[in-house]
């Protein structure tokens, strides 16, 4: 059973997602801060700086936001733009020009935040992706005929010039997909219009779903949500009426607490120890995270364990279940980007690959994108996720 926890106090804003009283993803919102990932703003082209192929956009913030080249030039598939390194950026975008753009990451103390032209907008069963040629799909959904059909099903519903990520709820659909599809392209059609009649040339023109809203659009096919408790009185109204707006949420309870929703349901040393830098495992071994700037770096001990007389097993086992405890840690804390996997050092090949199997399996539990890239020549495992919601330190 899942059930989503919301606990407003200090004007701070706590979020849990709990499976059978186990915290499984937590989000903090500070409700005097403004997140703004995912939303749209008509901005203006500021400083221009050749040497980093970048550019400064006004979108009416405290802090101007800053572009780079990629997120400029056309997209030619999900992950990769098409990089011209005889293009200067100069020839793209001019200053006091009006441009369109999201935010992809928001601003912090030293930064301003980060956007892009490549618009997308998550919904259901896609993410719209407006102006690129391609259709792709969840890496989820494992069964070629399924994605072919899909596939073909999107492209031959979309309209030209705009282009999909089929998501894992899609799993299944026909009818309802196309429902979503026509919905999010009226969406964008709105943005487009408001863009162009807009006089300003710096103002927010689409707000994105709260922390909450995501969940639910992630959520909605999983049968298992059955709950929805908050202590805050605007929240239960807001929640009541978009429960009420989105039937395929509708039988999802909503209830109204004056407890302390956290103590109550034993999740407060939960919570403590997502602070926490080390992580026991079972067995007595442990991992580390470590989180930077550019990456985070999880680092795999033996710690106590002792294991069995064989070296391999020892420490196969260990990494075994330091994979699945990884997987679970960074689902809850909601890392994102690079992140470098250091297992403890495996002779056996054979145990490698069903390292690395394991872990692409462990991670198909977590709603964000994530890419394994496998080991290095350092014997460090690569891999990325896209983190699901801004948090207050980041």
């Amino acid at each position: 059973m899942l059930e989503i926890l919301v606990e407003e106090k200090n004007k701070e804003e706590k979020i849990a997602l709990v499976e059978n009283g186990n915290l499984i993803e937590y989000y903090e919102e500070d409700k005097e801060s403004n997140r703004r990932e995912g939303n749209i703003y008509v901005g203006t082209v500021k400083d221009i700086i050749v040497g980093m192929q970048s550019a400064f956009i006004d979108i009416g913030t405290e802090k101007n936001s800053f572009i780079h080249i990629k997120d400029i030039l056309p997209k030619v598939d999900e992950t990769k733009n098409e990089i011209n390194k005889n293009i200067s950026i100069k020839e793209l975008v001019k200053p006091g020009q009006k441009i369109l753009v999201q935010i992809k990451k928001d601003s912090n103390e030293q930064k301003g935040a980060r956007v892009s032209t490549h618009i997308s907008l998550p919904s259901k069963y896609i993410v719209f992706m407006p102006n690129t040629e391609f259709v792709t799909i969840s890496q989820k959904i494992e069964e070629k005929n399924e994605q072919d059909r899909l596939i073909k099903l999107v492209k031959e519903n979309i309209s030209k010039g705009n282009g999909a990520v089929i998501r894992t709820s899609a799993k299944g659909k026909e009818k309802e997909i196309i429902e979503d599809l026509k919905r999010t392209e009226e969406k964008w059609n709105k943005i487009k219009e408001k863009y162009e009649k807009s006089k300003n040339k710096s103002e927010l023109i689409y707000k994105s779903e709260s922390i909450i809203q995501k969940m639910l659009i992630d959520l909605s096919e999983n049968k298992k949500l059955e709950k929805i408790i908050t202590n805050s009185a605007k929240e239960y109204e807001n929640l009541k009426e978009y429960l009420k707006e989105n039937p395929e949420v509708s039988n999802v309870k909503l209830e109204l607490s004056q407890d302390n929703i956290f103590e109550k349901y034993d999740l407060v040393k939960q919570i403590e120890k997502l602070e926490k830098r080390k992580i026991w495992l079972k067995c007595g071994g442990f991992i580390t995270i470590d989180k930077t700037e550019a990456l985070t770096a999880i680092d795999v001990n033996t710690g106590k364990y002792i294991g069995s007389k064989n070296l391999d097993d020892t420490i196969y086992n260990v990494n075994k279940e330091a994979t699945i405890e990884i997987a679970k840690q960074l689902r809850l804390r909601d890392i994102g980007g690079i992140i470098i996997i250091d297992y403890i050092d495996m002779t056996n090949k054979n145990n490698k690959s069903k390292i690395e199997e394991l872990l692409k399996e462990e991670l198909k539990k977590d709603r964000s994108k994530t890419q394994v890239e496998g080991f290095t020549k350092l014997d460090l495992l690569e891999m990325t996720r896209k983190h699901i919601c801004s948090h207050k330190d980041s």
